[in-house]
């Protein structure tokens, strides 16, 4: 096929020996001003072409490079959107891990651990130091005297005149110590932690008898210093009481 360049060539060669043919066959009179006409009509008459031919010339360079062009295979670009089977194995196994997971530890279980660790740090700072294996209900008693300097109840002594008096009108000179309650919710917490770390309930220092004696005397005494006796849990047994009596009443009847 004939490039349109080459065809411009020739239009352009055709036109200018038209107009070169009709200067020599016009006569000497009217040369000049055939000239003068030719070159004014040069312009007009090869514009249509160039701008034709050069639009057939870019309309055929563009399709030839479209042609040329390599032909990209979408193929791939599927396959890649395509899920891989190990990519989604992983992340049901990391959701399943996650689900896995360990659940946070309750208030009692974390209040449990920092006992363990205090009272296990408590040991260590002996002199010389003392070994869980080698604790004894002598050992948790100096443990208990030791936490009252961080204690926050008040505890009237004998000599104050505020003692037993439930709410002194104002402040004394009398000690801080750990509460009853508080003591002995402690123990309870030591003594389940000394058997989950593989000790024998016969052998838990926090379970011997000397422990509970000692919880009761700071019971009482703090019972008579601060005025407010323990009898909750008596009252509440009374109201049981009454209320199965009756029950067997109206069940009787």
């Amino acid at each position: 096929m004939t490039s349109p360049l080459y065809r411009l060539h020739q239009d352009v060669i055709f036109i200018f020996l038209s107009l070169h043919y009709n200067l020599f066959i016009l006569s000497s009179t009217h040369l000049s001003l055939s000239l003068s006409i030719c070159f004014l009509l040069f312009p007009l008459v090869i514009s249509p072409f160039l701008a034709k031919n050069t639009q057939e010339f870019l309309h055929i360079h563009h399709h030839d490079n479209i042609m040329s062009a390599p032909h990209h295979d979408h193929s791939h670009r599927r396959k890649d959107s395509t899920p891989i089977e190990g990519s989604s194995s992983s992340s049901s196994r990391s959701t399943s891990q996650q689900q896995q997971a360990p659940q946070p530890l309750s208030r009692y279980e974390s209040q449990k651990r920092r006992d363990w660790n205090t009272f296990g740090q408590y040991l260590k700072n002996q002199s010389p130091p003392v070994s869980l294996s080698h604790c004894n209900c002598n050992h948790v008693l100096d443990f208990l005297r030791y936490l009252d300097q961080f204690g926050k109840t008040k505890v009237h002594l004998h000599g104050c005149v505020f003692f037993g008096q439930p709410d002194p009108p104002a402040p004394c000179t009398c000690p801080l110590r750990q509460a009853w309650g508080s003591l002995d919710a402690l123990i309870g917490r030591l003594r389940a932690a000394y058997e989950e770390h593989g000790g024998s309930p016969e052998t838990n220092p926090f379970g011997n008898g000397a422990i509970r004696v000692y919880l009761r005397e700071v019971k009482e005494c703090q019972a008579k210093a601060r005025g407010i006796p323990y009898k909750k849990k008596k009252k509440r047994n009374g109201q049981l009481k009454a209320i199965n009596e009756g029950t067997l009443k109206q069940i009787t009847s």
